[in-house]
């Protein structure tokens, strides 16, 4: 049975395919692109925008461990919703995934209950101590595509070292999150006025930024790829900047809440407004989007951080970090920078697919005959307002719910595959 799909405007992120065209799918690869096709189904999609199914490489699938957060099943079918069709999950389960053992059940797990493409990032350190490096060889051999002590940082700049020059080795990207934790310890939002106002311990930029820094250079002595996540500050992407001028190996993502919201979204203590690294300043948005438009930031990720509404309905010091982020990803992007005309949408779309697919080298985020079909349909127009009830995740921690938002997913398709449908 063929797929097809007709009568949409087509965005490739490469422009080889853009246009008023037809795409047809047969045996989970693209077939055919042109004008007045057939095929066995028909989804037409007048009206709506046909891009390459998105690419998001920091996510928090919870699984094995803290499966009432969120499990991989629950999380591809929120990524689905969010149009993504491939997605990277970190390593800081409970268990750690820092072994053969563990790299082996994510992908059994994933093939029997996920229904999109789900990549395993390993942990860089044993148990995510900061002393023993991981067999990052064996790791990669299995599928591992990345790197990662996501959730903190390596403390020590010898062992970070090493796990840099380890990583470049195999040719695996380390992914950076970056803080020292003695600055940052005991905080639990931006430190700033807004903290100050309302009693809450605050976490410096500084925490951040210094920590950019240090690991870009011990990269650069490494001759390794360092991709630095969720980048909050002005101040960091100005170091990363730098950094790509003189020749460093570093990529960075920033994280749709970060230029969607400010500390002001503290205010009414929500805790569904703590993440970390936290929201900062209308100065380090404007940062961030001017990053954005020159090529500083190479992706978006969400960081989807599934918690549950126990945990987060405490005091706001208490609860734990942590937002909801795959299914209004590609709504923020277009809300807050496509709209205001800050970037095109074949922009936002090339941050959310093509770039970052190159960065952990994956065969996809392009429309291409013979590539593999994964297609997110969406309107691009169309306006919607984030609900509680909606969520396909197993969680509802988004300090989003009551925002309306413009952009609406209406069909992901993965491996020719309908695994969505609004």
């Amino acid at each position: 049975m063929s797929l097809l799909i007709k009568n949409a405007r087509i965005l490739d992120p490469e422009g080889k395919c853009s246009g008023d065209l037809d795409i047809r799918i047969d045996d989970g690869t693209i077939a055919e692109i042109g004008s007045g096709l057939s095929g066995d189904e028909v989804i037409d999609a007048a009206g709506l925008t046909v891009c390459p199914g998105l690419v998001d490489i920091h996510v928090h699938f919870r699984e094995p461990g803290q499966e009432s957060k969120e499990d991989i099943a629950s999380g591809s079918r929120a990524a689905a919703r969010g149009g993504f069709t491939t997605v990277v999950t970190m390593a800081n389960t409970q268990p750690r995934i820092d072994n053969a053992g563990m790299v082996e059940f994510v992908n059994r797990r994933a093939r029997e209950t996920g229904c999109i493409r789900i990549r395993p990032a390993a942990c860089a350190t044993k148990g995510m101590l900061g002393e023993e490096l991981t067999e990052m060889a064996e790791l990669k051999e299995l599928g591992v595509v990345a790197v990662t002590d996501d959730g903190q940082d390596i403390a020590s700049s010898a062992v970070m070292r090493r796990v840099l020059e380890y990583a470049a080795m195999v040719d695996l990207p380390y992914m950076a999150h970056c803080e020292d934790e003695a600055l940052a310890k005991g905080g639990a939002m931006n430190e700033g006025f807004t903290a100050t106002r309302l009693g809450i311990p605050g976490i410096p930029k500084a925490a951040e930024e210094i920590r950019i820094d240090r690991n870009i250079r011990l990269a650069e002595v490494a001759d390794a790829h360092i991709h630095i996540q969720h980048v909050t500050t002005a101040g960091g992407i100005e170091i990363v900047r730098q950094a790509k001028k003189r020749g460093a190996k570093v990529t960075c993502e920033v994280c749709p809440h970060h230029f969607a919201l400010t500390d002001a979204a503290v205010e009414t203590f929500n805790s569904n407004a703590k993440m970390n690294p936290p929201l900062r300043e209308q100065h380090d948005i404007e940062g961030i989007i001017e990053g954005i438009q020159d090529g500083t930031v190479d992706c978006i990720s969400t960081d989807h951080a599934p918690h549950t509404p126990t945990e987060k309905g405490v005091e706001f010091e208490f609860a734990p970090f942590g937002i909801l982020g795959l299914e209004t990803a590609l709504a923020l992007t277009i809300t807050e920078l496509v709209k205001p005309g800050h970037i095109t949408l074949e922009r936002a779309i090339q941050l959310l697919t093509t770039e970052a697919a190159r960065i952990c080298k994956f065969d996809c985020g392009t429309l291409r005959v013979g590539g593999p079909a994964d297609l997110t349909i969406f309107d691009p127009a169309e306006e919607w307002t984030v609900s509680d009830d909606s969520f396909a995740s197993k969680s509802r921690n988004s300090p989003f719910i009551g925002t309306t938002l413009t952009g609406r997913v209406r069909h992901t398709i993965c491996g020719g595959e309908i695994v969505y449908t609004a």
